[in-house]
């Protein structure tokens, strides 16, 4: 059994949905995963990570419009608005979601189905740089 760890450092431009599909699978490339599991955190209170569709842009939008319907920014009920009105909208919008996830490697592929992707889940307005930690554990690819 093998064990790699990593941390992305991403930029995004603010609330939306950022598919990390493709730098996870390079990232199990450059790491030879073979079989085993891959586990992605991301340490953030007003962040999450989604397994989604990724055809059809629509479904992001969709998701986005629902969010914004369910947990409004500047609801006159929240108490804590310390970095604007959209704070303690991204905290329950992450408490809503997930923070990590876990996903089967097979053949040194991510083990997602077709219409599936890995996405970073932005919940505050502005920009913001994130932070991604992710480990495979398992056997590596053979040479």
């Amino acid at each position: 059994m093998k064990q790699y760890s990593g941390a992305w450092q991403m930029d995004n431009g603010g609330r939306g949905l950022y598919d990390l599909t493709p730098k996870l699978q390079e990232w199990l490339e450059e790491v030879r995963a073979g079989e085993g599991w891959v586990n992605l955190f991301v340490p953030h209170t007003s962040a999450s990570l989604l397994l989604q569709e990724n055809a059809d842009p629509d479904v992001q939008r969709d998701i986005l419009d629902y969010f914004a319907r369910m947990v409004p920014d500047g609801d006159p009920g929240f108490r804590h608005r310390n970095e604007g009105p959209d704070d303690m909208s991204a905290h329950l919008r992450s408490a809503l979601t997930q923070n990590s996830l876990i996903i089967p490697v097979r053949e040194g592929r991510a083990g997602l189905g077709g219409w599936q992707g890995v996405f970073l889940f932005e919940h505050r307005v502005r920009p913001v740089s994130r932070r991604v930690l992710v480990s495979f554990q398992g056997v590596a690819k053979e040479v």
